[in-house]
């Protein structure tokens, strides 16, 4: 059950002004990284017991990669602040103009299971350095993660500043939405998920970003460097045992290429995670029952070439790779685990053909060493963001948005886009006194031709 009366004091807080300066954000944002890093054995505890995580593997993908992210606003957060000058067109001069930008207010912030640490906190640092308040969101399917977050939210701030929720996301998101109109509302998951969130928000005129998935490509053309192209693409596909929303999905690759890059593959599986995977601390597992439901039922469709293996008490999968044709279950959804669908393909045209029948895929990746190939590629598929020569890397990135389009999402953040996302700019035109021609004022009869040569320019 919401507590309504805790949104209200939400935004009540927010309304004070206390989140406005530029100290207190840059506060906030210290006190979040000095949390994160005392909880630092928490943290590793607490993705061990939900997805069987490393440290090694916490650390890139979840806690390091949220302080990189802290610092990284807390250097930049003074420059992002600031008003910024642009220019003014004859009609208006002596005026000057700038964008400024402000808070949106009270915002909702929505993680999923995959990456339960940093997908609710990364997003939580735009907002923290826009200037608002927030509520937090986890998902209720990492309930280890979600625990050590409440610690760690509720002895940092004060719940009427960042307030944290629990429950089960289907019943208590559509309450809180129901009862409290949010000012933004930031969802990862799934696109089933994300059109309701989108719904529910579209009855108040709620704006949403909305972080979804969708089948990713990985192309291999024939010119690419399959020793490479191997590693980088095995190490995103396996990691998190494939519960990760920019792994590839599946694999096009020149026929004349097929049997070397699978073999390679395979090498790098046995390399990664030993001949038995299950025993391996750097392989993860499946997060409950049901995702390992469908990941089974998916396997059926295409030839085995390698791994296959799973415990249902164990919730693990081995790394799998499966051939397939465009119409396999496999390529009917999204994967989202550890199996990996290879097709072939002889002439670009036809592995087009595939690739579009997905639309807008959150991510896209092209390995080739011809500039023409990248090209073709780059510029046929819409995608969120992608990699030429490599896989994932892409959203380490702060100076790229990380986002989707169409079916995969809408919006971006990362770095300045994180604050981007939760400022409204404002577009202000600030004119001098000393200087009001009569031009401007009625009567206008007769300065048409003024009129054109001044506005017109």
């Amino acid at each position: 059950m919401v507590n309504l009366n805790n949104l209200i004091k939400v935004r009540e807080y927010y309304a004070k002004g206390h989140t406005m300066a530029y100290s207190f954000r840059k506060e906030q944002l210290t006190k979040l990284k000095k949390a994160v890093i005392l909880h630092e054995a928490g943290i590793f505890e607490a993705l061990k017991s939900d997805l069987k995580k490393s440290k090694e593997e916490c650390w890139v993908t979840e806690n390091g990669f949220l302080i990189s992210e802290i610092s990284h606003a807390i250097n930049k957060l003074s420059q992002w602040m600031a008003r910024k000058r642009v220019s003014t067109n004859l009609l208006n001069l002596p005026s000057k103009s700038f964008l400024m930008p402000e808070p949106l207010g009270v915002v909702l912030i929505i993680s999923p299971w995959n990456y339960p640490f940093q997908l609710l906190l990364a997003p939580l640092v735009g907002a923290i350095a826009a200037g608002n308040c927030a509520v937090l969101k986890p998902s209720e399917f990492a309930p280890a993660t979600s625990a050590v977050i409440k610690k760690i939210i509720e002895e940092t701030f004060d719940p009427a500043y960042i307030l944290f929720t629990e429950g089960d996301g289907s019943i208590v998101i559509p309450e809180m939405m129901g009862q409290f109109v949010f000012d933004h509302v930031f969802y990862t998951g799934s696109t089933a998920v994300g059109k309701l969130i989108y719904q529910y928000a579209a009855k108040n005129l709620v704006p949403v970003t909305l972080e979804l998935g969708g089948k990713t490509p990985c192309i291999v053309e024939a010119d690419a460097d399959i020793t490479v192209a191997a590693k980088r693409i095995s190490m995103p596909k396996f990691s998190n045992a494939g519960q990760m929303c920019v792994a590839p999905d599946f694999l096009l690759v020149h026929s004349s290429k097929k049997q070397d890059l699978v073999d390679a593959i395979i090498q790098n599986i046995r390399n990664f995670f030993g001949a038995d995977p299950s025993t391996s601390a750097d392989y993860c597992k499946i997060i409950n029952n049901k995702q390992f439901d469908r990941l089974i039922s998916l396997m059926s469709g295409g030839r085995l070439i390698y791994g296959g293996n799973h415990d249902r008490d164990l919730l693990y999968i081995s790394p799998t790779i499966i051939e397939v044709t465009p119409e396999s279950a496999l390529m009917q959804e999204e994967v989202f685990g550890p199996i990996l669908p290879v097709m072939t393909f002889k002439n670009r045209e036809d592995a087009l053909k595939i690739v579009l029948q997905h639309k807008n895929p959150l991510a896209f990746y092209i390995f080739t060493s011809s500039k023409s190939h990248e090209q073709f590629w780059l510029e046929n598929v819409p995608f969120g963001g992608g990699c030429v020569n490599n896989v994932s890397w892409h959203l380490t990135n702060p100076n790229l948005p990380f986002g989707g389009r169409g079916f995969s999402g809408m919006g971006n953040y990362h770095g300045k886009f994180s604050f981007d996302t939760f400022s409204h700019m404002k577009g202000i035109m600030k004119t001098p006194t000393w200087f009001d021609p009569s031009v401007k004022y009625p009567p206008f009869v007769g300065k048409l031709n003024l009129f054109k040569k001044i506005i017109g320019r």
